[in-house]
């Protein structure tokens, strides 16, 4: 693909600060819906922006397996952290041996973004790796700032966080290559007799 086909598939400078901001505040949502012992609230807006996102996307059933697998994947990643016993969380959390639900739903809201306000990150795993390792700590950092998680031991909590999405944002990324649901493929012409 060109980078004149490559970007013609692309979603367009409006569906990408659509999506970001969405994104924005459904993740709000969630952390401070948890944060004051209301996560049903926030993960109503979580389930609420994959609805709207999977409905507006080209083919509405690939993006929905993309944040499906992104779920399972948060789901797989967010026990490990919850069992490791280095983070707490104030609701939303029926078992005490597993994440939040309210947790789980934000890794699908981050499905969300991978082939809308991330797709420049497709094909670069390293970079992913390292964007991953800094920023989903930061992101955890910030949600524990607004209530919605507290720190038990914070460094081996942030070394764990770190590791986790260091390996999960190039996972995703690889799942987004593959459940591209937003890009529409280029027609290809037929030669005419």
């Amino acid at each position: 693909m060109n980078a004149a086909t490559a970007s013609a598939a692309a979603p367009d400078l409006a569906r990408q600060l659509a999506n970001f901001l969405v994104f924005q505040l459904a993740w709000f949502a969630a952390i401070l819906g948890a944060a004051h012992g209301v996560p049903a609230w926030g993960s109503a807006a979580v389930g609420a922006a994959i609805a709207w996102h999977v409905a507006v996307s080209a083919r509405p059933s690939v993006e929905a397996k993309l944040v499906a697998f992104a779920c399972l994947l948060g789901f797989a990643i967010e026990t490990v952290s919850v069992q490791s016993g280095w983070l707490a969380y104030p609701s939303g959390q029926p078992d005490p041996h597993l994440p939040p639900y309210w947790l789980v739903g934000l890794w699908g809201l981050l499905a969300i973004a991978l082939n809308v306000t991330l797709r420049w990150l497709k094909r670069k795993p390293l970079l992913a790796a390292a964007l991953g390792a800094v920023l989903g700590p930061l992101s955890f950092v910030s949600g524990a700032h607004l209530g919605g998680a507290r720190f038990i031991d914070a460094p081996a909590a942030l070394a764990l966080l770190a590791c986790s999405w260091a390996i999960a944002m190039p996972v995703l990324m690889a799942l987004s290559d593959r459940f591209d649901g937003v890009a529409v493929a280029p027609r290809k012409e037929t030669p005419r007799a």
